[in-house]
C-alpha cells in the first residue's frame, strides 16, 4: 500500500472518531437531565444534612412549622450583616414554630464552627460539604434565603442581603 493510500485511511478513520464524538456530546447535552428551579409554590425538595452539633435535620421533620432555608458562607459580607437580625428574629419566633436552617456552602469545620461562635448563632448551622442541596435549590448569589411554610410549600426566595423588617415579615408570614 502507498503513503497516500496509507494517509487517507488514517484520515478517514480520525474524522469519524471526531464524528462519533461529536454526534455523543451533543446527544448527551440534549438528553441529560435538566435541575428544575425551585419556585414559589412549589413543594420544597426533601434532605437530609446534620449540623455542627451533630444533630440530624430533614426538611420533612419540619411539615407544620415555618421553615427558613439561609445560604451563606463565611466570606460573605452580606450574610454577616444579616445574621445577627436573623437570630434576634428566630429568638422571637422559634416558640412559635418557626424554624432556620443555615446550609453552608462546603467551607471547613473549623472555618464554620469559629463563625458561628464568633456571630453567637444559636440556631441550626449545617455545612453541606457535596454542595447536594444548593444543587437541589438550584442555589446562585449568597446570601440566598428560602422560606417555607407549614405544608412545605415554598413561598418567598430572597437572593440578597435582607433588612430585618424584610426578615420578620417573612419569618411571620410562615408562622402556623
Amino acid at each position: 500500500m502507498d503513503k497516500k493510500k496509507k494517509r487517507s485511511i488514517t484520515r478517514g478513520i480520525i474524522l469519524t472518531v471526531l464524528a462519533v464524538a461529536i454526534a455523543y456530546t451533543i446527544f448527551a447535552s440534549a438528553t441529560k437531565d435538566k435541575v428544575e428551579i425551585v419556585k414559589v409554590g412549589a413543594a420544597a425538595p426533601d434532605f437530609e444534612i446534620v449540623d455542627i452539633n451533630g444533630n440530624k435535620h430533614r426538611l420533612k421533620d419540619y411539615v407544620g412549622q415555618g421553615g427558613v432555608l439561609n445560604f451563606w458562607g463565611t466570606w460573605c459580607a452580606p450574610c454577616e450583616r444579616e445574621f445577627p437580625a436573623m437570630e434576634r428574629q428566630y429568638t422571637e419566633l422559634k416558640d412559635k414554630g418557626v424554624e432556620i436552617i443555615a446550609i453552608n456552602r462546603k467551607q471547613s469545620d473549623f472555618e464554620v464552627n469559629t463563625y458561628v461562635n464568633n456571630m453567637g448563632m444559636t440556631f441550626p448551622v449545617a455545612i453541606d460539604k457535596a454542595t447536594s442541596i444548593f444543587k437541589a435549590y438550584n442555589i446562585g448569589p449568597l446570601p440566598t434565603t428560602i422560606f417555607i411554610d407549614k405544608d412545605g410549600k415554598v413561598k418567598e426566595i430572597s437572593m440578597g442581603e435582607m433588612s430585618e423588617t424584610h426578615i420578620r415579615a417573612s419569618m411571620t408570614s410562615i408562622a402556623p
